[in-house]
């Protein structure tokens, strides 16, 4: 069986490399008998086309599909109009869901910001910043499935007077007078607990990112400006955080993105119970439980729609950064 794989694979993979070589022979074969100035604007395209249609293929093909399955009944026979819309609006499971979506989208990126840069800039000034560097990168290498059992037991909960098994709470129950907290069922604290756990997740991507931008800020701008007086706080406010400007927003807007595609840890931990839904739960649910595709493309509409706007930030801040390097 292992065998007949390997065989399969192998084939495969020769298959690929035979049909781009064929296109790129023949296109470049193609282009070479056109008119120059032909030849110049199509020449990129023999090479940009591949990728250009696998992304049409995969992406911009289903989510036509998907827009246009909001608009019908479950089944897609029916066309309903704005019906799956006017059903989120006023659902009050999703509402919830879009204000712990909301939630997510504030918390998450503004805490790996936090976090992440605080580390990269302090681990510079310590020793031992490359442990700790390392501590906080090592989740990264856990699935987001395994990072939601984790913390499942980290806030373990039992009830006032039992031995907690958790160990927030084994830690909690120390402080005199102060009881065990039931940190993923209690709706107080349980949106702020499925963040943390995945900020856990996260954080040490930030720290790298930020790490690698402080290394290409040039010390001689931190060193004329300790020459001056200029303590360490003046000098991180006025030349490191402006230098990191355009990192701080790469990192908040993929932040903003992980917090918007929110569903594994949620999923693993709560399953969307005690008031802890996103929106990607509800189209989970509508899709595979409810079977209504039609309410399921609506939830997946708004999420996309969500995501265009920092799409289109991204695209304009780079182009900005671009021209001024």
């Amino acid at each position: 069986m292992i065998g007949d794989r390997i065989v399969l694979m192998t084939l495969a993979a020769g298959v690929i490399l035979a049909v781009a070589y064929g296109y790129l022979r023949v296109g470049d074969r193609v282009l070479a008998g056109l008119p120059h100035a032909w030849h110049r604007r199509l020449a990129p395209w023999l090479f940009v086309g591949p990728a250009t249609a696998t992304v049409v293929l995969l992406l911009a093909v289903p989510a036509a599909f998907t827009v246009g399955w909001s608009f019908f009944d479950a089944d897609g026979e029916q066309f309903k109009g704005l019906a799956n819309y006017a059903h989120l609006i006023s659902d009050g499971v999703t509402r919830i869901a879009l204000r712990n979506t909301v939630l997510w989208v504030v918390l998450l990126p503004s805490f790996a910001v936090l976090v992440g840069l605080t580390v990269a800039v302090l681990a510079e000034r310590v020793r031992y910043g490359a442990l700790v560097k390392i501590t906080l990168f090592l989740p990264i290498a856990i699935s987001a499935v395994a990072a939601g059992v984790i913390w499942s037991f980290m806030y373990g909960y039992q009830p006032p007077g039992a031995a907690q098994t958790g160990t927030l709470n084994a830690v909690v129950t120390l402080i005199p007078s102060v009881g065990p907290i039931a940190w993923i069922i209690d709706e107080a604290t349980n949106n702020y607990a499925l963040i943390g756990a995945t900020l856990w997740t996260q954080a040490g991507f930030a720290m790298v990112i930020f790490g690698a931008a402080l290394r290409s800020l040039p010390d001689e701008l931190l060193e004329a400006a300790r020459l001056d007086g200029t303590s360490e706080w003046q000098a991180f406010r006025h030349i490191t955080l402006p230098f990191l400007r355009p990192t701080i927003v790469v990192v908040a807007t993929t932040m903003t993105v992980i917090a918007l595609k929110a569903f594994d840890i949620v999923y693993v931990m709560t399953n969307g119970n005690y008031g802890t839904d996103v929106l990607s739960t509800v189209m989970y649910r509508a899709l595979f439980t409810a079977k209504d595709n039609g309410l399921a493309g609506a939830v997946a509409t708004l999420l996309m729609i969500t995501v265009i706007p920092i799409m289109i930030f991204n695209v304009r801040q780079f182009r900005r950064n671009s021209r001024e390097a």
